[in-house]
């Protein structure tokens, strides 16, 4: 019974980090679905930092990089400026990427193999799509020509960057 209950977190992790993905496409508009997304994206943060503390690694940083994306998602949201919205992508980018770092040296040498190391390894792959989807958001966020597709530099959101990913 308790190792049902051990597999548990990175489950959640794991559910949250799907429900973002799938989700993003669907609620990736102006508007109230910008906040639904906003909070969905969250979501997965809060649960990452809720699993690093559990296996007491890496919390405070993680926390820092959490919190320096918040404040940055409402002065994004606030002053509506390119700066700040790359630099919500970049504290973002380095939060999953401090995640993913932390999740694998925890999964390193485990002496047997359970149900939450397998839940760690696909939320560690995930974790890994996302960091690469918020650097290309925060590329070009601060430069928006820089990523063109097809002919209309200015048409591109997180939508496209979770498909094709």
């Amino acid at each position: 019974m308790q190792a049902k209950f051990q597999g548990r977190p990175d489950l959640l992790l794991l559910l949250s980090l799907l429900l973002a993905i799938l989700l993003t496409p669907v609620l990736d508009h102006d508007g109230w679905r910008r906040l639904v997304l906003a909070a969905v994206t969250f979501i997965p943060v809060v649960l990452s930092t809720v699993r690093l503390a559990q296996i007491k690694l890496w919390v405070w940083r993680s926390v820092l990089l959490a919190l320096g994306n918040a404040i940055f998602v409402v002065a994004g949201n606030t002053f509506r400026s390119r700066a700040l919205t790359g630099i919500r992508w970049a504290f973002l980018a380095a939060f999953f990427a401090l995640t993913a770092a932390s999740l694998f040296s925890y999964l390193r040498n485990p002496p047997i193999v359970t149900q939450a190391h397998l839940y760690t390894a696909v939320n560690i792959y995930l974790l890994l799509g996302l960091v690469w989807t918020t650097l290309y958001l925060a590329i070009y966020a601060f430069d928006p020509g820089s990523i063109q597709l097809g002919r209309d530099p200015t048409n591109l959101s997180l939508s496209y960057f979770i498909s094709a990913w």
